[in-house]
């Protein structure tokens, strides 16, 4: 049995080659998530009148990683100090984010942040939104495993 975590942490390309490197990761797919429009396009979202984060859905198996396992692959491919940008991709498609399916994912989330906020690795605050998982949208098919098909790592 699988579960889902889907992230938002800047442009999803490098991101998901990211969690595509985690033993118990069974597959990723990029899209968007939050936004208030239906079926929103890639140009859609870099208008930034959609609402939409750029996001990672991650399927795993929890038998072989955990939840915590992929907050921290979640926190360490990106600056959660940034509100509404990565590098230099600027936007709030572009917002740190992590998008909950259930009560045991929201704790998770909230503890992780509570704890890396307290460990003073940052001195901004962590603007990472938590929030319960909305309506996925798949991206375009070419944005899918994007660096793996143009021979690019992160």
């Amino acid at each position: 049995m699988t579960e889902k975590a889907t992230f938002g942490a800047g442009c999803f390309w490098g991101v998901e080659a990211a969690f595509r490197k985690v033993k118990g990761v069974v597959s990723t797919t990029v899209g968007y998530s939050g936004g208030s429009s239906k079926n929103p396009t890639y140009k859609d979202v870099c208008s930034g009148r959609t609402g939409h984060a750029e996001v990672v859905q991650v399927e795993y198996d929890p038998s072989k990683t955990s939840y915590e396992e992929l907050l921290n692959v979640f926190w360490g491919v990106h600056d959660p100090t940034q509100m509404n940008r990565q590098g230099p991709d600027v936007g709030t498609q572009y917002r740190s984010a992590i998008f909950f399916y259930n009560a045991e994912q929201e704790d998770a989330a909230k503890a992780a942040k509570a704890h890396l906020e307290k460990s003073g690795r940052y001195r901004k605050p962590i603007v990472t939104e938590i929030i319960p998982a909305s309506e996925f949208y798949m991206a375009e098919e070419y944005h899918q495993q994007y660096f793996e098909k143009h021979g690019m790592t992160c």
